[in-house]
Protein backbone atom coordinates (compact mmCIF):
# COMPACT_ATOMS: atom_id res chain seq x y z
CA UNK A 1 0.00 0.00 0.00
CA UNK A 2 1.35 3.41 -0.99
CA UNK A 3 1.49 6.19 1.56
CA UNK A 4 -0.30 9.51 1.01
CA UNK A 5 2.99 11.37 0.49
CA UNK A 6 3.95 8.96 -2.31
CA UNK A 7 0.72 9.48 -4.28
CA UNK A 8 -0.10 11.88 -7.11
CA UNK A 9 -3.69 12.54 -8.22
CA UNK A 10 -4.02 11.83 -11.95
CA UNK A 11 -7.81 11.72 -12.39
CA UNK A 12 -11.21 12.02 -10.76
CA UNK A 13 -14.40 10.12 -11.47
CA UNK A 14 -16.70 12.59 -13.21
CA UNK A 15 -19.73 10.33 -13.75
CA UNK A 16 -20.87 6.85 -14.66
CA UNK A 17 -21.08 6.08 -18.38
CA UNK A 18 -23.74 3.63 -19.49
CA UNK A 19 -25.24 0.82 -17.46
CA UNK A 20 -22.32 -1.65 -17.30
CA UNK A 21 -20.09 0.19 -14.83
CA UNK A 22 -17.96 2.29 -17.16
CA UNK A 23 -16.61 5.53 -15.70
CA UNK A 24 -16.03 8.93 -17.24
CA UNK A 25 -12.79 10.27 -15.80
CA UNK A 26 -11.60 13.86 -15.71
CA UNK A 27 -7.86 13.43 -16.27
CA UNK A 28 -4.99 15.54 -15.01
CA UNK A 29 -2.37 13.91 -17.23
CA UNK A 30 -0.86 15.51 -20.35
CA UNK A 31 -2.45 12.74 -22.42
CA UNK A 32 -5.78 11.64 -20.90
CA UNK A 33 -5.43 8.13 -22.37
CA UNK A 34 -2.23 7.60 -20.37
CA UNK A 35 -4.29 7.33 -17.18
CA UNK A 36 -4.36 3.55 -17.67
CA UNK A 37 -0.61 3.28 -18.22
CA UNK A 38 0.47 3.88 -14.63
CA UNK A 39 -0.94 0.75 -13.03
CA UNK A 40 -3.77 0.31 -10.55
CA UNK A 41 -5.43 3.43 -9.21
CA UNK A 42 -5.55 4.23 -5.51
CA UNK A 43 -7.81 6.29 -3.27
CA UNK A 44 -6.55 9.20 -1.17
CA UNK A 45 -5.44 6.85 1.63
CA UNK A 46 -3.36 4.68 -0.70
CA UNK A 47 -5.73 1.70 -0.80
CA UNK A 48 -5.70 0.08 -4.21
CA UNK A 49 -9.07 0.49 -5.92
CA UNK A 50 -8.81 -0.99 -9.40
CA UNK A 51 -7.01 -1.16 -12.72
CA UNK A 52 -8.60 0.64 -15.65
CA UNK A 53 -8.73 0.14 -19.40
CA UNK A 54 -9.52 3.08 -21.69
CA UNK A 55 -12.54 2.32 -23.87
CA UNK A 56 -13.33 5.78 -25.22
CA UNK A 57 -12.67 9.50 -25.13
CA UNK A 58 -14.70 12.22 -23.42
CA UNK A 59 -14.29 15.98 -23.18
CA UNK A 60 -11.45 16.60 -20.73
CA UNK A 61 -10.85 12.91 -20.13
CA UNK A 62 -11.64 9.35 -21.04
CA UNK A 63 -14.18 6.59 -20.57
CA UNK A 64 -12.73 3.58 -18.76
CA UNK A 65 -13.73 0.08 -17.78
CA UNK A 66 -12.63 -0.49 -14.20
CA UNK A 67 -11.87 -3.93 -12.78
CA UNK A 68 -14.63 -4.97 -10.40
CA UNK A 69 -17.03 -2.15 -11.35
CA UNK A 70 -19.81 -3.83 -13.31
CA UNK A 71 -22.96 -1.79 -12.72
CA UNK A 72 -24.08 1.79 -13.05
CA UNK A 73 -24.80 1.83 -9.29
CA UNK A 74 -21.21 0.85 -8.49
CA UNK A 75 -19.95 3.51 -10.89
CA UNK A 76 -22.28 6.13 -9.40
CA UNK A 77 -20.90 5.38 -5.92
CA UNK A 78 -17.44 6.42 -7.19
CA UNK A 79 -18.56 9.82 -8.54
CA UNK A 80 -16.19 12.55 -7.38
CA UNK A 81 -13.54 10.11 -6.15
CA UNK A 82 -10.00 11.29 -6.76
CA UNK A 83 -7.72 8.65 -8.24
CA UNK A 84 -4.03 8.45 -7.43
CA UNK A 85 -0.96 6.50 -8.51
CA UNK A 86 2.36 6.10 -6.74
CA UNK A 87 4.80 8.85 -7.69
CA UNK A 88 7.31 6.16 -8.71
CA UNK A 89 4.94 5.06 -11.52
CA UNK A 90 5.11 8.51 -13.14
CA UNK A 91 7.91 9.86 -15.31
CA UNK A 92 10.31 12.27 -13.65
CA UNK A 93 9.37 15.87 -14.39
CA UNK A 94 11.57 17.62 -16.93
CA UNK A 95 13.48 20.83 -16.38
CA UNK A 96 11.12 23.61 -15.27
CA UNK A 97 8.33 21.02 -14.79
CA UNK A 98 6.70 19.76 -11.63
CA UNK A 99 3.67 17.91 -10.38
CA UNK A 100 0.94 20.08 -8.86
CA UNK A 101 1.07 17.87 -5.77
CA UNK A 102 4.58 19.25 -5.18
CA UNK A 103 3.18 22.79 -4.85
CA UNK A 104 0.92 22.05 -1.89
CA UNK A 105 2.39 23.56 1.26
CA UNK A 106 4.91 25.81 -0.48
CA UNK A 107 5.36 29.31 0.92
CA UNK A 108 3.84 32.05 -1.25
CA UNK A 109 5.66 35.37 -1.54
CA UNK A 110 4.84 38.56 -3.38
CA UNK A 111 7.41 39.93 -5.88
CA UNK A 112 9.06 41.96 -3.09
CA UNK A 113 9.55 38.83 -0.97
CA UNK A 114 6.78 39.48 1.56
CA UNK A 115 5.02 36.31 2.77
CA UNK A 116 1.41 35.92 1.64
CA UNK A 117 0.56 32.43 2.87
CA UNK A 118 0.89 28.85 1.66
CA UNK A 119 -0.39 26.94 -1.34
CA UNK A 120 -3.35 24.89 -0.11
CA UNK A 121 -4.66 23.58 -3.45
CA UNK A 122 -4.33 23.70 -7.22
CA UNK A 123 -7.69 23.32 -8.95
CA UNK A 124 -9.24 23.62 -12.38
CA UNK A 125 -12.94 24.29 -12.76
CA UNK A 126 -12.83 24.48 -16.54
CA UNK A 127 -11.35 27.93 -17.19
CA UNK A 128 -7.75 27.10 -16.32
CA UNK A 129 -5.65 26.14 -13.35
CA UNK A 130 -6.02 28.15 -10.14
CA UNK A 131 -3.77 28.24 -7.09
CA UNK A 132 -5.51 28.56 -3.74
CA UNK A 133 -3.44 30.39 -1.15
CA UNK A 134 -4.28 29.93 2.53
CA UNK A 135 -3.60 33.18 4.38
CA UNK A 136 -3.47 33.49 8.17
CA UNK A 137 -6.48 35.42 9.44
CA UNK A 138 -7.82 36.11 5.96
CA UNK A 139 -9.95 34.30 3.40
CA UNK A 140 -8.10 32.18 0.86
CA UNK A 141 -6.84 33.92 -2.24
CA UNK A 142 -7.42 32.34 -5.65
CA UNK A 143 -4.85 33.22 -8.31
CA UNK A 144 -4.79 32.05 -11.93
CA UNK A 145 -1.88 29.68 -12.44
CA UNK A 146 -0.33 31.51 -15.35
CA UNK A 147 3.24 32.63 -15.88
CA UNK A 148 2.12 36.26 -15.53
CA UNK A 149 0.44 35.69 -12.14
CA UNK A 150 2.94 33.08 -10.87
CA UNK A 151 6.27 34.09 -12.39
CA UNK A 152 8.42 31.82 -10.21
CA UNK A 153 8.11 28.31 -8.83
CA UNK A 154 11.10 27.31 -6.71
CA UNK A 155 10.60 23.76 -5.48
CA UNK A 156 14.13 23.49 -4.08
CA UNK A 157 13.61 26.72 -2.13
CA UNK A 158 10.10 25.68 -1.03
CA UNK A 159 8.36 28.78 -2.40
CA UNK A 160 6.49 30.39 -5.24
CA UNK A 161 6.23 34.04 -6.17
CA UNK A 162 2.77 35.40 -6.94
CA UNK A 163 2.07 38.65 -8.77
CA UNK A 164 -1.70 38.52 -9.29
CA UNK A 165 -3.36 40.75 -11.89
CA UNK A 166 -4.41 44.19 -10.59
CA UNK A 167 -8.09 43.17 -10.39
CA UNK A 168 -7.15 40.37 -7.96
CA UNK A 169 -4.92 42.37 -5.64
CA UNK A 170 -5.92 42.32 -1.99
CA UNK A 171 -6.32 45.13 0.49
CA UNK A 172 -3.15 46.91 1.44
CA UNK A 173 -1.19 45.96 -1.68
CA UNK A 174 0.03 48.58 -4.09
CA UNK A 175 -0.93 48.25 -7.74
Amino acid sequence: MATRADLVCIAAVAAPHGVRGALRLRCFTADPASVAAYGPLHDRDGTELFAVRVIGRAKGGVIVAAAGVTSREQAEALRGRELFVPRAALPAPGEDEFYYADLIGLAVLDPEGRPLGRVSAVTNHGAGDVIEIARPGAPPLLVPFTHAAVPQVDLAGGRIVVAPPVELRWEGEAA
